[in-house]
């Protein structure tokens, strides 16, 4: 029994020692000379001492906000005003100043905000939405649309609304000055509106009928501020 025991406990032995050189083969030795263990941090940065050459070409960088005080080159700015302003006009030059100032400016994307804004401030003064309009304009602006609203209460009157489009806005003034960008803008719209009196009596507009609505719009932005927002400053109705 103990022969038969020792004569297995050798047999495995002699098991393991081939096992050992066979893996030995295939793997081979280590001779300080390994690649190191992944490191997912490290492989990031170009000075880390595990770092390969050309392994910071794998990185995509992240895009940076211009927080250093920089501003687009002349060029540029040029290209992106030319089709806003004619070239040499005061219009050019009052996008040009603001776009000096602020680098993020960019008249196609006020353009399109400034869209969006008409549609909100229009829909929020027929609703008597003071709330929003609070975020949206100026304080002298806000109080005389305010006091509007305060007066068509009083009479007890409604409006109803629907803003059916934008036909046309175009950019017609643009001023920077004492860190201040004004941009005015004349918007030509379709809406559907009328005004009812305490008995539900329309006495002004036509609810089933579509008028076109002309708007002279001054939106304003102190640069120096940290709010990227712009209001309305100033409005003039050219119809």
């Amino acid at each position: 029994m103990g022969e038969m025991f020792d004569i297995s406990t050798l047999l495995f032995l002699i098991l393991a020692v081939v096992i050992f050189l066979r893996l030995r083969n295939v793997l081979g030795r280590r001779t300080g000379n390994e690649r190191q263990p992944y490191d997912p941090y490290a492989a990031s940065d170009s000075n880390s001492p595990t770092a390969k050459p050309g392994a910071q070409d794998t990185v995509v960088p992240l895009p940076r906000g211009r927080d250093d005080g920089s501003v687009e080159p002349a060029k540029s700015i040029a290209e992106r005003i030319k089709k806003f302003a004619p070239k040499g006009s005061p219009l050019e030059k009052g996008l040009t100043d603001i776009a000096k100032s602020d680098a993020e400016f960019d008249p196609e994307q006020f353009l399109s905000g400034a869209k969006a804004a008409y549609e909100m401030i229009v829909m929020a003064f027929a609703g008597g939405d003071r709330r929003a309009l609070r975020q949206l304009l100026g304080k002298d602006v806000y109080d005389g649309f305010v006091g509007a609203l305060d007066e068509r209460e009083d009479r007890g009157e409604k409006v109803d609304s629907s803003f059916v489009g934008i036909n046309k806005a175009d950019i017609i003034e643009a001023e920077f000055k004492r860190k201040m960008a004004q941009v005015t803008v004349k918007f030509v719209s379709e809406l559907i509106t009328s005004t009812s009196d305490k008995d539900g009596k329309v006495i002004d507009g036509d609810p089933k009928k579509v008028r076109e609505v002309t708007d002279i719009w001054t939106f304003a932005r102190d640069i120096s501020s940290r709010d990227p927002n712009w209001k309305l400053v100033a409005t003039e109705a050219a119809n």
